[in-house]
């Protein structure tokens, strides 16, 4: 009988994170962002321990587990109030996508790197004129010879300065038909032609967004990551992977935030009595934890999906669960804000800058009106409106 609880193995997985995070903390990581410094030692002391490639398998240098393991590890981060970005990109898709696609060359070539946090990829997909629509993406790779060529453009790429390899989808013309078809390529992020500019943000992360320029850059025919015909399939087995762990990375800020308002809201005194015995202060609190805990459980369920090789209904339950899990954190973090009083708007107490990245989640890695679309028109059978 299921009792809708973890096994054992991943629930002291969770406990050697949290302990392992809790060592760095919220205040070293705000400081790390707002001094434009990185969280490399953290990212390394996490890859030392064996939890960044979990889900890769064992014989490339990973853990033998699965995204439910990653995703596990992503929240308990975010707990801890370390939210690391490029955990959702270098593992969770460029990791699961050469696990599964690539040839025996490329995943001994580029997973034991990925695992032990040496080698992390960059993964891009999104451009100025495609945002959700991949089908509009302009970047090109052609033959010549040997090798390919890429042109385009990318936008809203996370870490590719912290990269040496960026897995970038593009479209390439199929010999047979004529027509486009997406693509997937490792490319070196020192490449000749390849240029990357900041775009600045206001979201308080050490973790910083580019606009990218691919201009004729030429790359081996190795480059090219799995079946030149695999198409979509290929793509969107590292897009349930991101919104599993785009929805870890949520419900682990909301759990932060919750946990520090619950811990204020014991200790703040106001008309002789912890404001924590309001219910104006209460109810919001306990709704927010009502809503994270359900979103986690169908982060756990589309985790179980993904891991028992069902696609099809693992995309229906990682879009769910990553619109459950970006509005949880919206109502967790406004909440706690709340809860803070003035407090909530300082740096010192560090609520307020939980706002973006919370809101965030709303918008990336892919719309909650898209994921209505989805749903609309996947679960419910309603005429497509797109």
């Amino acid at each position: 009988m299921s009792t809708f609880t973890e096994s054992e193995e991943r629930q002291e997985l969770r406990r050697q994170v949290a302990r392992l995070a809790s060592g760095y903390g919220r205040d070293w990581f705000v400081e790390r962002a707002r001094s434009g410094e990185k969280t490399t030692e953290l990212w390394l002391e996490i890859a030392k321990a064996g939890y960044l490639g979990i889900n890769v398998p064992e014989e490339y240098g990973g853990g033998g587990g699965g995204i439910g393991d990653v995703a596990a590890v992503c929240e308990e981060l975010a707990a801890q109030g370390c939210p690391l970005l490029m955990m959702v990109v270098s593992p969770a898709i460029c990791g699961t996508v050469i696990a599964r696609y690539g040839t025996e060359e490329q995943k001994q070539r580029w997973l034991p790197g990925i695992c032990d946090g040496t080698a992390t990829m960059a993964f891009a997909i999104t451009e100025p004129d495609a945002g959700t629509n991949s089908h509009n993406i302009t970047t090109t790779a052609r033959r010549d010879g040997d090798e390919w060529v890429l042109r385009g453009q990318k936008i809203y790429i996370s870490g590719v300065d912290e990269a040496a390899h960026v897995l970038v989808v593009a479209r390439a013309e199929d010999a047979r038909t004529g027509k486009l078809k997406p693509c997937l390529f490792v490319v070196p992020t020192d490449a000749a032609g390849f240029e990357f500019t900041a775009i600045p943000m206001e979201i308080v992360s050490p973790e910083k967004q580019f606009q990218v320029f691919i201009d004729d850059v030429r790359l081996p025919r190795e480059a090219l990551v799995g079946d030149e015909d695999g198409g979509l399939v290929q793509l969107f087995a590292g897009l349930n992977p991101e919104r599993i762990m785009a929805a870890s990375f949520s419900t682990g800020l909301a759990r932060h935030a919750l946990g520090k308002a619950s811990a204020y809201a014991k200790e703040r005194t106001v008309f002789k009595a912890p404001i924590g015995s309001h219910q104006a202060i209460a109810h919001p609190l306990a709704q927010a934890h009502i809503e994270t805990e359900l979103a986690r459980l169908m982060t756990q369920k589309a985790s179980a999906l993904v891991d028992a090789g069902d696609d099809m209904a693992a995309g229906e339950a990682a879009n769910m669960a990553k619109y459950a899990a970006a509005e949880a954190a919206v109502h967790a973090v406004d909440a706690a804000v709340q809860t803070h009083g003035g407090n909530g708007i300082t740096q010192e107490y560090g609520m307020a800058g939980l706002l973006v990245a919370a809101r965030a989640g709303r918008i990336a890695p892919v719309s909650r009106e898209m994921i209505l679309n989805f749903v609309a028109m996947h679960s419910l059978g309603l005429p497509k409106s797109y």
